[in-house]
């Protein structure tokens, strides 16, 4: 509930059970474990921390949201996936992460995308991702947008929430609770084998969600895509490059945001749940 919090969402009690045991769990008993403790409460079907109470409305509208404004999105991004790793060799996994994911998405939001690439190649994620995904937007030009997903051209609408090269997952350097929640929310795309890998290569993941080993997939493409670009296109000395080129993009619309304050306040919240991975910082490279 905790990790539900800090993202501004909430689950129905049979939503929450499912999340907390990793399969179907009786309604009356997640309710009685409710009543049972003195932080939580539900309101209007929705089971809250009481200090969440005064954002309540603002969750309330998330979740009542969610099922109409996600599954026009599933197959948009289920398509986008096919392209992207059709022209990314070097991408070996994809989920889709975010509010897509927890729970809690608006037909404003963007959807955020996490990958597994091959080592020297994270930049070059950045830079096709961003690139197909402008790509993308302006064929969706009408879409609703708010303060974050607001841009220049055409929407913000597919986007990259965390890049991992495939040695930074042997281990990871985190398997927080934090971490182990966004891969439990997270749902694999493309690669689910290598998202199994992850898991496998981390136990201290499973102390927080043990249901991570055997999470089902729902949304994997089938058939993986066979006709991908050959990988001797994208040499891991041209990362640099990218790297200077999604940088400055990046600076770019943090610039275009200057006078959001809530806008640039998310992505920094983003940002730091993110780290040590987030692109373009210290912290990060």
């Amino acid at each position: 509930m905790a990790l539900l919090r800090r993202r501004g969402y909430a689950l129905t009690p049979d939503g929450l059970g499912a999340l907390c045991v990793g399969g179907s769990m009786r309604e009356d008993d997640v309710r009685w474990a409710v009543a049972s403790t003195g932080d939580l409460t539900l309101v209007h079907d929705l089971v809250v921390a009481r200090e969440g109470i005064p954002r309540l409305d603002e969750i309330r509208t998330r979740a009542a949201g969610h099922a109409s404004a996600a599954s026009a999105y599933i197959g948009m991004t289920q398509s986008f996936v096919r392209t992207l790793v059709a022209c990314a060799p070097f991408i070996r996994s994809v989920w889709i992460a975010g509010s897509l994911a927890s729970g809690g998405f608006r037909d404003t939001d963007d959807v955020d995308l996490n990958l597994v690439v091959d080592d020297g190649h994270r930049h070059l994620a950045y830079v096709a991702v961003n690139t197909l995904g402008m790509l993308h937007a302006l064929q969706h030009r009408s879409k609703p947008v708010d303060d974050l997903t607001r841009r220049p051209i055409a929407p913000r609408l597919m986007t990259a929430n965390l890049i991992l090269e495939r040695r930074q997952t042997r281990p990871l350097d985190r398997v927080d609770a934090g971490m182990a929640f966004e891969l439990m929310v997270s749902e694999p795309v493309y690669g689910l084998d290598v998202y199994r890998k992850i898991v496998e290569a981390n136990p201290p993941l499973l102390e927080h969600f043990p249901q991570l080993s055997s999470r089902p997939a729902p949304f994997l493409i089938e058939p993986a895509p066979r006709a991908r670009l050959p990988g001797w296109l994208f040499p891991a000395w041209a990362d640099g490059t990218a790297r200077a080129l999604g940088g400055a993009a990046w600076r770019y619309m943090q610039w275009t945001r200057r006078h959001r304050p809530e806008a640039l306040a998310r992505v920094a919240y983003v940002r730091e749940t993110m780290r040590p991975y987030t692109l373009f910082d210290a912290a990060g490279d």
